[in-house]
């Protein structure tokens, strides 16, 4: 028996090896699986939190469940595959929230129409990367901006988990107010974030999602949390969300603006990854190029196809990837483990979706607090860089609309560069979206 055990432990590192490279990676079998089981445990959140969300928008929640494990599980194997990335991809935080609470809660989109834009917006994607435009358009918008729009969805996804919290409320006189911290919901939320904050503060692996399972169980005696009547079932179907998408109501030209938010702010969450997580992995050449990039990005672009097919937000690479790379993580064979451990979840669905929106929305926070430290990289002190930067920041959390602070944010430095003489430092290709972000402005909104 254990010369078999042997002979069977020899054959699939032996087939790792030729997959993967583990050697020429300078990593092991062992490694990897560590890894992967480490990735995953920081972002099995977004299991808990994505269905809440959409939730929101209209779709059931058991679809999203499944079609949040799917995303991830197929995104992240072909990434692993095909790329041979150490990298995990899942629905994004704050894209869902966009799609949730701009597009279908605010503009009033039918989340089908959505699911339609977020597919497009996929499609370009894909498209960008093929050609090569996605290094042009890297290229030509300032690195400020890049920099304020991270920050913003940062802020923009953070207002959002205090308003699900009942920690900011609504007010007539001054639009927002504190929220009544004895409400049973409120309380439970406030001691969640105290309990998720002082986890991540430690450095707790897997903090947010430990965060997310006390604040559940302590909703339990507060009556707040549901408890299910199983802890595992067969999965709840996808088919309410699956392959609901509506293309055509998404090609309209009012469309236009939505899509292209959900697609830089992907685009710019995704390089901001994978430039920060590859540099720890030897990913980067001398050049300052991703090796076997282009397949990655690739990888990552497909899977926001694969998920608006399944019925779910924007799937993108995750920044918890660090995670597993810093264990030891170097090759596409810790992807696979992360997709091979969002498939096993499946069966878990009844304690996913017996989580309380309470629960959830300190992770929306703290996820917030993240994406918001991209506001130190902007020179203040540099007016120039500082105002237009500001604008998209701050406009996103205040329009409730990502594409509205970033078409705003984008004019604004156009036309503060061309008024002050500086026009020539401005890409071609941000006079053209400035340009037509106003003719929106004009015509359409």
């Amino acid at each position: 028996m254990r010369e078999e055990i042997a002979i069977s432990k020899r054959t699939s590192e032996g087939l790792a090896e030729r997959i993967f490279k583990l050697s020429e990676n300078g990593t092991d079998l062992r490694t990897e699986i560590t890894a992967g089981i480490t990735t995953f445990v920081t972002m099995a959140y977004i299991l808990l939190v994505n269905p809440v969300v959409l939730k929101d928008a209209g779709l059931d929640q058991g679809a999203v469940f499944m079609a949040t494990a799917l995303a991830a599980a197929i995104s992240t194997m072909f990434m692993g595959l095909y790329a041979n990335y150490p990298f995990a991809l899942a629905p994004g935080m704050g894209l869902n929230a966009f799609f949730a609470y701009v597009m279908v809660g605010g503009m009033k989109i039918p989340w089908q129409t959505a699911l339609g834009a977020v597919f497009v917006s996929g499609i370009i994607a894909v498209i960008v990367t093929l050609t090569g435009i996605r290094e042009l358009l890297i290229r030509a918008i300032p690195l400020q901006l890049k920099h304020a729009v991270g920050a913003g969805i940062g802020l923009f996804i953070a207002f959002i988990g205090f308003k699900n919290a009942g920690i900011i409320v609504a007010n007539p006189a001054t639009f927002v107010d504190l929220g009544n911290l004895k409400d049973p919901g409120t309380l439970l939320a406030v001691i969640g974030l105290v309990i998720t904050a002082v986890l991540v503060a430690r450095g707790v692996r897997g903090g947010i999602l430990l965060g997310i399972i006390l604040t559940t169980i302590i909703g339990v005696p507060m009556g707040i949390t549901k408890l299910p009547s199983s802890l595992i079932s067969p999965p709840p179907s996808i088919a309410p969300g699956f392959l609901k998408l509506d293309v055509v109501g998404a090609l309209k030209l009012s469309m236009y603006p939505v899509i292209f938010s959900l697609f830089f702010a992907d685009l710019f969450d995704t390089i901001g990854t994978f430039v920060g997580v590859a540099s720890r992995t030897g990913m980067i050449d001398e050049h300052g190029n991703l090796k076997r990039g282009n397949r990655a990005l690739f990888a990552d672009s497909l899977g926001t196809v694969v998920g608006a097919l399944l019925g779910t937000s924007n799937t993108t690479t995750y920044v918890e990837s660090a995670a597993g790379v810093s264990v030891g993580g170097r090759t596409g064979l810790t992807s696979v483990v992360v997709a091979l451990l969002f498939i096993a979840s499946i069966v878990f669905s009844p304690l996913a979706l017996a989580v309380p929106a309470q629960a959830t929305a300190p992770a929306l926070i703290i996820v917030g607090v993240f994406m918001a430290s991209s506001l130190k990289e902007i020179k203040f002190d540099d007016f120039f860089e500082a105002f237009p930067a500001f604008i998209t920041a701050i406009l996103m959390p205040l329009t409730f609309s990502i594409s509205m602070g970033l078409a705003l944010g984008f004019i604004s430095y156009t036309v503060l560069m061309l008024l002050s003489g500086r026009g020539r430092e401005v890409h071609w290709v941000m006079y053209i979206l400035s340009v037509t972000f106003a003719l929106y402005f004009m015509f359409i909104r």
